[in-house]
């Protein structure tokens, strides 16, 4: 695969910060079997609603996650497209790995 352009290397830089923390990791695997309330979310991951909104919202500006407001609830989700994305980027990361492993064998 060929090199990555500087805005896919920036927004690949802005998931990875996002996902370097364990708060927001547990976020994200529970996210993975859908939609979640954010009440459920602070119960489930046992931690302050503060304390949950700064995690959410960080993942939120990396795009990794959306919200959607019913009543006085804020439900949260993975956004496919971006997981899509970021799957893409492991691959490739993987791939370019893989690549340099049967360079490396050669010499």
């Amino acid at each position: 695969m060929a090199s990555m352009a500087a805005s896919e290397l920036k927004r690949a830089a802005r998931w990875f910060h996002a996902l370097a923390d364990p708060t927001r990791l547990r976020i994200v695997e529970r996210l993975r079997a859908g939609e979640e309330c954010v009440c459920n979310l602070a119960d489930t991951l046992e931690t302050g609603q503060s304390r949950l909104s700064f995690h959410l919202k960080t993942l939120k500006d990396a795009g990794l996650v959306r919200d959607r407001r019913q009543g006085r609830w804020i439900y949260y989700s993975l956004d496919p497209g971006t997981i899509e994305e970021l799957e893409r980027v492991v691959a490739a990361l993987r791939e370019r790995r893989a690549g340099l492993q049967i360079v490396s064998r050669r010499t």
